[in-house]
């Protein structure tokens, strides 16, 4: 007996969100808003700061949104140019937006494509020379005497299988004697470059001397307006913090690891343990410049720098081995090193690596995007073998979204990975605390930020808790949570099918928890690992489900009579799949009215075998029913390399008084909220699937985005209206119908009648 056809034995009404049978295709029809717009904070602008005739929008004001062919995209400079989508266009659009997000300089300033008279010192001769982006002083004509910045930018390289090293300066000299070339013919005002392809990225200052221009590198540009780079400025005050722009976060912690894999010569694994050990190092440098006012120590100033890039700094190398001694001390308490955990990274790793990162302020940088980089990086590195695979995040979110989890609520994860659901949770909980306005300047993000980050440590603290049984994940997941909160949570490597018996070394330290013991947890989210061919067999453990379960355990065998009928029998089942157990595991661990999110293949819902009509039995038995949303396969697909089709189930326990209700007036009859999402935005290769016209046009929406701007060594705040591609993604939709369902609905559900 399948799903669907149980929930009507038993009386529910199961109603169906409208995403199925291609109603899905909602967000064809009627244009959805689905990404987060940042609106104005109402606060006075600088002098100086608006557009032409007082307005804070740009001059160029874009008309209603137009359909893009499949090679198109909206220029984010321009903001009204239509180009064609290469593989240079992509990186050039992608720094065209880091320039805006990470360094404050205004859209208005910067020219695409713009020429230049490039001398070829051999002929005599001048060609015309394009630099991919120019930037302009503020405020000025835009000319050779007014240009700043230039940057160059390439169609990313072809993917390898083999170890590629990361190149030094010396070693990209070919490629940079272009950018070079551009800002000599720019003239004497033009002192500061960038060249990257996707893959390398480097920074270059012009220096005049009596003879001749020098150039030479620099391990990132100054924000805004500003000319010189300045090694410990946004390190050393809160009121200059620079949040990371998630792409170039992504690109730095990738560009990190595959230095330490390809120039070190460490494996992958490895290498992941490697890098961590820095990034902590850079994390505690950061707390204690925040709250001790130390100077910072993490760190590459210019004379640091050797432009050979082979030998690095024995003093950037000194400083950080120094960092992640106090480190260790700093979290013996949580144990999360040991004496394996040694820096062996060389001078010219821990320079190349404390370049990458030191412009950052981790502390700064909103924590979804922190997490997506570390989740990146994990995803690749930590997979493991025994069934175990990550949830993607568009899955984490909606589950997150959909159970609510409240500030006083412990959340749980038995099966936790690398944390993305408590990653999630703590996001979740953060976006509510924080002010709905969402652009501010430094110094009001300075006052906002540090009540916010002690809040949601002191919850990380007491309401989030993780375990795993791979050691790894488990450090990982802790690791992950230390870096959104500087506390490393509560994770534990341990049997979560066995708890509170096993062997692992974190089974003693879980069962001293009070808020993690069977029947105890508020919300638990979980991806269990599962498959027929990691079934689990131990007799004294499932013995121990049999006597728990009161009818429709997982762990007893069953069969059918004639009719079809389920017969429990009073044989014990030698071995059950994963998926099973911890279906019943879930239920033991929430208290009654405590709420379950968990991942299952769809053929424990729908497959005929006793052995998972007993399991959906079980569920209706011990739980109320609030909503089952099926997925495709690009969910799993893209970001997990598993091609399986899989359900979200949300359930809520049942109180004791419920479950005798029922024994006395029969099975309630309540609605049941169901989805089937056909879109997740990406296809099965990862390429992005948007919303097209019935002709097959990809369809625009118009948005806002506030950005906070350098202009004169001021933060000026400044709006725009955008344009982009509409992702097809029936997920933030799906959640949205959900809550609908809940407003018109809760009057109805059992659960809320007695509360």
């Amino acid at each position: 007996m399948g799903w669907e056809e149980l929930l009507l034995s038993w009386g529910l009404q199961h109603t169906r969100a409208p995403f199925t049978a291609g109603a899905a295709k909602v967000g064809m029809e009627q244009t959805v808003h689905m990404a987060d717009e940042q609106l104005d904070l109402g606060i006075p602008l600088p002098e100086g700061s608006r557009g032409k005739g007082g307005s804070t929008e740009r001059s160029d004001q874009i008309g209603p949104p137009r359909r893009l062919g499949d090679d198109e995209t909206i220029d984010y400079i321009s903001n009204k140019d239509v180009v064609k989508l290469t593989e240079a266009e992509v990186v050039r659009q992608r720094i065209a937006k880091v320039l805006v997000h990470q360094y404050g300089i205004n859209p208005d300033d910067m020219v695409r494509d713009y020429v230049l008279q490039v001398p070829n010192a051999e002929t005599g001769r001048t060609s015309r020379r394009r630099a991919s982006i120019a930037i302009f002083e503020p405020g000025k004509p835009k000319s050779p005497e007014t240009l700043k910045r230039i940057v160059v930018t390439k169609a990313r390289p072809k993917g390898s299988r083999t170890v590629t090293k990361i190149r030094t300066y010396a070693q990209a000299d070919a490629q940079l004697a272009e950018l070079r070339e551009l800002m000599l013919a720019a003239g004497p005002s033009c002192t500061l470059g960038m060249w990257t392809d996707d893959k390398d990225l480097y920074f270059v200052e012009r220096k005049d001397t009596r003879f001749e221009p020098v150039f030479h590198p620099l391990p990132n540009w100054p924000s805004g307006d500003a000319e010189e780079f300045d090694a410990t400025r946004d390190a050393s005050s809160l009121a200059e913090m620079r949040h990371a722009d998630e792409y170039m976060l992504r690109f730095a912690f990738r560009r990190c690891h595959n230095f330490i894999h390809g120039n070190e010569g460490l494996p992958k694994d490895a290498a992941f343990w490697q890098f961590l050990y820095v990034l902590f190092a850079k994390i505690h440098d950061e707390r204690l410049v925040r709250e001790n006012g130390r100077t910072p120590r993490f760190r590459v100033g210019i004379e640091d720098l050797d432009p050979e890039g082979h030998t690095g700094s024995p003093a950037v190398a000194a400083r950080i081995k120094e960092l992640f001694e106090e480190v260790r001390k700093f979290y013996a308490d949580q144990l999360l090193f040991d004496h394996r955990d040694e820096l062996t990274l060389s001078p010219a790793a821990l320079t190349f690596i404390t370049g990458e990162l030191a412009p950052f302020n981790l502390y700064a940088t909103p924590i979804d995007a922190k997490g997506v980089a570390y989740q990146e990086l994990v995803g690749d590195n930590l997979r493991g073998d025994r069934g175990q695979y990550f949830t993607p995040t568009g899955a984490v979110r909606l589950m997150v979204d959909i159970l609510d989890p409240k500030e006083h609520e412990t959340v749980f994860d038995p099966c936790c990975g690398t944390g993305g659901f408590l990653r999630e949770t703590l996001n979740h909980l953060l976006d509510q605390w924080k002010p709905k306005n969402g652009t501010f300047t430094s110094q009001q993000y300075a006052q906002i930020l540090p009540p916010l980050r002690k809040k949601l440590a002191d919850y990380a603290r007491g309401h989030i808790f993780g375990a795993d049984f791979d050691p790894f994940l488990r450090r990982a997941t802790a690791m992950s949570v230390m870096m959104l909160t500087d506390v490393a949570g509560n994770a534990f490597q341990m049997d979560s099918i066995a708890f509170p018996d096993g062997h692992l070394p974190g089974n003693e330290e879980a069962r001293k928890v009070p808020e993690i013991q069977l029947g105890n947890v508020d919300v638990l989210m979980t991806n269990p690992p599962f498959g027929a061919d990691i079934p689990f067999s131990e007799a004294a453990i499932l013995g121990k489900y049999r006597a728990r379960a009161r009818k429709w355990g997982v762990a007893w065998s069953y069969s059918r009579e004639k009719d079809g009928t389920l017969k429990p029998s009073t044989v014990p089942a030698s071995a059950v799949a994963p998926e099973q157990l911890f279906v019943q595991r879930a239920i033991e661990w929430v208290k009654p009215g405590g709420r379950i999110g968990i991942v299952l293949p769809n053929g424990i819902l729908s497959n005929p075998g006793p052995s998972d009509e007993a399991a959906r039995r079980l569920i209706l038995q011990e739980c109320w029913v609030m909503a089952s949303i099926e997925l495709p396969v690009e969910t799993f697909i893209v970001e997990a390399n598993v091609n399986i089709l899989t359900t979200l189930l949300f359930l809520r326990r049942k109180t004791e008084q419920e479950k005798q209700e029922e024994g006395m007036y029969g099975a309630a009859d309540y609605p049941v909220f169901m989805a089937v999402a056909e879109k997740v935005g990406v296809d099965r290769r990862g390429n992005p699937v948007l919303v097209r016209s019935p002709e097959g046009d990809v369809i625009t929406e118009e948005y806002e985005e506030t950005e906070v701007l350098r202009i004169g060594q001021r933060e000026v705040l400044r709006t725009f209206k955008r344009q982009r591609p509409i992702v097809d993604n029936d997920l933030p939709k799906i959640a949205e119908e959900y809550h609908e369902f809940v407003k018109r609905h809760e009057h109805e559900f059992p659960w809320k009648a007695r509360t």
